[in-house]
């Protein structure tokens, strides 16, 4: 019975959207059945150019508070909805705009590379925005060779590591959802699964970046896989929600989730907070609209912009 609810509310809402001209985004993260009602599921980088060129009325963005911002500030002239309030981001809390000044203060001379995983308010004081997919070109291509990186250190540790012809300083954040895995806890899980290829999220610490195999993003964990085709077992550390999109695209190969240190499930909390029914409720009443100052969104869109300026690897 709960199936078939499901499955009605799943209808309603594409009905909805056909109707109020909306585009429905997903990241990999969300639930199962939210990413099966939306138009598109990807990664922060790849959602945020299906919002820049999308010529839908209305983005229903199914993802995290920061994420609905960056469509927001991509189509200034659109209505973006964020189908929970509650989904926010323990990564982009970690910075404020005082902070991330206090900083700027302490390391004049560096050029400001923001991760998307942070609030509109930090994108507009930082020169440019990356994600996890394309930080390293970002790094790379920015003309100071001084970087004040923020505010994941995990992923600004993996970026120094790749470009050591940078000095980058390091902001003091993390994705707790990330942060909480363990290398010696991965050998374990390897030892056990000797055979399986280890594919890791860079916001994830260096000990377990130094055991993994491959180490990108979430829609390039889609593409390593391919590139694995003699394997037919992965050990993925990222957020769950991930093994959803790898199982249906690879139902022939076995998927096992990194466990935390403490044998923890890897569980974002806001990620799983949109449910359909708020997907439904947004749509039909188009509650809780995004909503920034015009100054925000021109000097965060200068960020953005330079961000999908540069090639992609």
């Amino acid at each position: 019975m709960l199936t078939l609810q499901k499955d009605e509310l799943s209808l309603k809402i594409r009905e909805l959207a056909k109707e109020k001209k909306a585009i429905i985004l997903a990241h990999n993260y969300q639930t199962g059945e939210v990413q099966e009602v939306s138009d598109v599921v990807g990664d922060s980088l790849g959602l945020s150019l299906e919002a820049k060129k999308t010529n839908a009325r209305m983005i229903v963005f199914c993802g995290v508070l920061f994420m609905a911002e960056t469509a927001k500030i991509l189509n200034p002239d659109k209505k973006v909805l964020l189908p929970n309030p509650a989904a926010g981001c323990a990564l982009a809390n970690s910075i404020t705009p005082e902070s991330l000044d206090d900083w700027m203060q302490r390391y004049p001379d560096h050029t400001v590379v923001t991760y998307v995983n942070s609030s509109a308010e930090i994108k507009a004081m930082s020169y440019i925005c990356c994600t996890s997919a394309n930080a390293v070109s970002v790094v790379k291509s920015v003309p100071s060779n001084k970087i004040l990186f923020t505010p994941d250190r995990n992923l600004g540790s993996w970026v120094k590591k790749q470009v050591p012809e940078k000095e980058i300083v390091i902001y003091d954040g993390d994705c707790p959802t990330h942060d909480v895995l363990r290398g010696p806890d991965l050998i374990k899980l390897k030892e056990r699964l000797s055979h399986a290829v280890v594919i890791a999220h860079p916001e994830c610490r260096e000990d377990v970046l130094q055991i993994a195999d491959e180490v990108c993003s979430t829609t390039g964990m889609i593409s390593r896989v391919a590139a694995h085709p003699e394997s037919n077992l992965f050990i993925i550390a990222t957020e769950e929600g991930m093994l959803y999109q790898l199982r249906k695209r690879f139902p022939e190969k076995e998927f096992v989730l990194a466990d935390g240190c403490i044998g923890c499930r890897l569980l974002c909390p806001y990620m799983k907070a949109t449910t359909l029914e708020d997907v439904f409720h947004a749509l039909s009443e188009e509650r809780y609209e995004i909503k920034i100052s015009d100054s925000i969104v021109r000097d965060a869109r200068t960020a953005l912009e330079r961000m999908l300026a540069v090639p992609r690897d």
